[in-house]
């Protein structure tokens, strides 16, 4: 497993990816304005690949931008799907080599979200793989889709129910990162664990009601746009649902449950940095 922070990796990480692959190439897009992404990806249709891109049926910047992105693609040789109005959106962001390499994203491919803080993450996991390859054609073909691992973070789907778990499991402390949390299940579940003696900080927006103890919330210095939980130190979650009732039941979401322990200090560590800056720009505040 692998890490991609932003904005120090930027969008290499992404375009190595792709001009590896070597059979196939399967991504879902919610936004695209990296010209070179775009590039590589019909460079590999060039070089015999099979690229299958699923772009967002909208996104809030409106359909005009994301209409032209089809055109770009399918004049690149990339066989391009767009996905149903059965859901708000379709905001997750995955990208997949060869059938054998997995990227989740917290990011979109856009020049903002790339100097934005934000991760993604790369897995091999065979059982994560298949879901996320199931969950791809179901939205492709618009039928319906069930996950099966316990990792994959599929909203509308599971998102709520394995959330809640990975949070029930806190013992010592959650740090996280989130632009706007508003889910009164969520956050009450989280102020539940506080008489354990949990310690819970929020870089992002917590909902104004929620403030206060035994919440320690201060806001991003800079743009935040990923939504990631390390939990206990020893468990993480990395994805594209903030803690909101919108994206965990009604929109198309996607994360992983991260087991490793390597990836998982790395983002406790980064997520340190960013509470001392977060800390040191209060200070300056009058």
């Amino acid at each position: 497993m692998k890490l991609i922070i932003e904005p120090d990796d930027g969008i290499e990480p992404v375009l190595r990816a792709i001009k590896s692959a070597r059979e196939s190439i399967d991504i879902a897009i919610f936004r695209c304005e990296i010209r070179a992404l775009e590039r590589e990806l019909a460079a590999a249709v060039g070089r015999g690949v099979a690229v299958r891109a699923l772009v967002a049926h909208t996104n809030r910047g409106g359909d005009i931008a994301l209409r032209a992105l089809e055109l770009r693609l399918l004049a690149g040789g990339i066989t391009v799907t767009r996905t149903d109005d059965d859901l708000v959106r379709y905001h997750g962001k995955l990208l997949v080599i060869d059938r054998a390499s997995l990227y989740v994203l917290g990011f979109n491919f856009t020049s903002s979200d790339l100097k934005s803080r934000s991760f993604g993450v790369r897995t091999k996991n065979l059982t994560v793989l298949r879901d996320v390859l199931a969950l791809f054609e179901a939205d492709r073909t618009r039928s319906a889709f069930r996950p099966t691992t316990p990792d994959l973070v599929v909203s509308p789907q599971n998102a709520r129910q394995r959330l809640s778990r990975f949070l029930r499991k806190t013992r010592v402390s959650l740090e996280i990162y989130d632009p706007g949390i508003t889910d009164d299940g969520m956050i009450r579940m989280m102020k539940d664990l506080a008489p354990k003696g949990v310690r819970i900080r929020i870089l992002g927006k917590l909902e104004k009601k929620w403030q206060g103890e035994p919440f320690d919330v201060r806001p991003f210095p800079g743009r935040l746009h990923v939504r990631a939980i390390v939990r206990d130190g020893r468990r993480a979650f990395v994805g594209s649902q903030s803690l909101r009732k919108l994206e965990l039941d009604e929109r198309r979401e996607v994360g992983l449950i991260v087991r490793a322990a390597p990836i998982v200090k790395e983002i406790q560590r980064v997520f340190e940095d960013d509470w001392a800056k977060a800390k040191k720009t209060k200070k300056r505040d009058p």
